[in-house]
C-alpha cells in the first residue's frame, strides 16, 4: 500500500506536503490535456528549481497503450533519470495506470506518486498498486504491481470534474457497497442526491469509506491471489465492453455499472441470488445517471470472446465475481459460458 495517503481540500496548494513526496533529483510529471490547463502550473511551481519534465497526454482510455508507455520511457531517458527518480501522475485513472507502469518499468522500478483528480481515481485506481496499459485484444493485459509511495487526493479538484466523470466515479463507490458492505450501500441510497450535487461532506465520506474498504482487502491480498479478486465485481463484463468498443465508447465507470448489473443477473440465472438485489442495484445506478444495460450494437458472442482473455480466468475457464446478495460477493471459478451468453443476450 501507499506509504502515505492524504485526502482533503486544497492539498495541491500545500507546497511542503507535495514537495516531500518526491525527494529525488529527476522528476517526471504525467498529466493529460484536460487536467493540465487546470493544475499543471500549480504542481510545477512546487518543484521549481528541480529537474522536472512534464508530459501532457491526449485524454482518454485509448491513449493507455504501449506506444505511450514507450514515450514516457524516452522522456525519462532524456531527463537522465536514475533510480532515485520519481514519476508523478496528475489526473485520473488512465494517467495513473500509465504513469505507474512507467515507474514500475524504468530501471526495474522507481518512486511513484499519485495526485488523483477524478473521483474514480481517488476511490479506486490510486489504491492498491495496479498499473497497466491496454492492448487491442483487451484492457490492462500488460502491467505490474507497483505501489505508490504517496497519494495526495485534493478533493477541491472534484469541483472541475465533468458531470459524466463524476457519475462514472460513483459507480466504483457503489461497487464497494455491492461487494462487501451492505450498510454502505444503504448509505449511498440515502445520500445519492447529495453525492450528485457534489456535497463536500458526502463526497468525503464516500471517498473515505471506499478507500478504507479497498485498502483492507489489498492489505490482506496485495497481488490478487484470492480475496482481492472480489474488487473486480462487474469488471469482467466491463473490460469486455470497453475493449469491444475500441476504448472509445463507455468510460470505465459506465461499463462497470452495466457489468455489475450483468453480474447480478447472472447470479440470479445460476441460482446464486434472487432477483431483488440486482433490481435494487439497477435502480440505484439509474438514480445516479448511469447505464444499466448493454448498448444495442454489442453482440453477446463477441463480448464472451473478450471475457475469455480476462486476467482472473484460470486454466481456460471463466472465473467471475458474482454475488449472493448486496454486500456478499463471491468468486465463482468455473462459470458455464452458455449461461453467460444468455445473460449478455438478455441485456439491452
Amino acid at each position: 500500500m501507499a506509504a502515505t495517503r492524504s485526502t482533503s481540500a486544497d492539498l495541491l496548494h500545500d507546497t511542503a506536503l507535495v514537495s516531500a513526496t518526491a525527494p529525488g533529483r529527476h522528476l517526471l510529471l504525467v498529466t493529460d490535456g484536460n487536467v493540465a490547463p487546470l493544475y499543471r502550473e500549480r504542481v510545477e511551481a512546487v518543484f521549481e528549481g528541480r529537474a522536472l519534465h512534464t508530459v501532457v497526454l491526449p485524454p482518454g482510455e485509448q491513449e493507455k497503450t504501449l506506444a505511450r508507455h514507450a514515450e514516457l520511457m524516452t522522456a525519462l531517458s532524456r531527463l537522465g533519470a536514475s533510480r532515485d527518480a520519481c514519476v508523478l501522475a496528475l489526473g485520473g485513472g488512465v494517467v495513473g495506470d500509465l504513469a505507474g507502469f512507467a515507474a514500475a518499468t524504468w530501471m526495474r522500478g522507481v518512486r511513484f506518486v499519485q495526485l488523483p483528480t477524478t473521483l474514480l481515481a481517488m476511490v479506486d485506481s490510486s489504491v492498491g498498486g495496479k498499473t497497466a496499459v491496454d492492448l487491442p485484444e483487451g484492457k490492462n493485459l500488460v502491467g505490474a504491481f507497483h505501489q505508490p509511495a504517496a497519494v495526495i487526493a485534493d478533493t477541491t479538484t472534484l469541483d472541475t470534474l465533468p458531470e459524466r466523470e463524476l457519475r462514472a466515479g460513483l459507480a466504483e463507490v457503489v461497487k464497494y457497497g455491492a461487494l462487501g458492505d451492505a450498510d454502505f450501500f444503504d448509505w449511498i441510497e440515502s445520500n445519492a442526491a447529495a453525492l450528485l450535487s457534489r456535497d463536500a461532506h458526502a463526497l468525503s465520506e464516500a471517498i473515505a469509506r471506499s478507500v478504507r474498504h479497498k485498502a483492507a482487502i489489498v492489505a490482506r491480498d496485495e497481488h490478487e491471489g484470492g480475496e482481492r479478486a472480489l474488487l473486480n465485481l462487474g469488471h469482467s463484463f466491463a473490460h469486455a465492453i470497453e475493449a469491444e468498443q475500441g476504448f472509445g465508447g463507455m468510460v470505465h465507470g459506465e461499463a462497470v455499472a452495466v457489468g455489475m448489473v450483468l453480474a447480478g443477473r447472472l447470479s440470479e440465472r445460476l441460482g446464486l441470488a434472487p432477483a431483488a438485489p440486482a433490481d435494487r442495484l439497477a435502480a440505484l445506478l439509474q438514480r445516479l445517471g448511469l447505464p444499466t444495460a448493454l448498448p444495442e450494437d454489442l453482440e453477446a458472442p463477441a463480448l464472451l470472446g473478450r471475457m475469455r482473455l480476462d486476467k482472473k480466468n484460470l486454466s481456460g475457464r471463466l472465473r467471475l465475481i458474482l454475488w449472493r446478495d448486496i454486500g456478499r460477493a463471491i468468486i465463482v471459478p468455473d462459470v458455464d459460458e452458455d449461461q453467460v451468453l444468455a445473460t449478455l443476450a438478455s441485456s439491452g
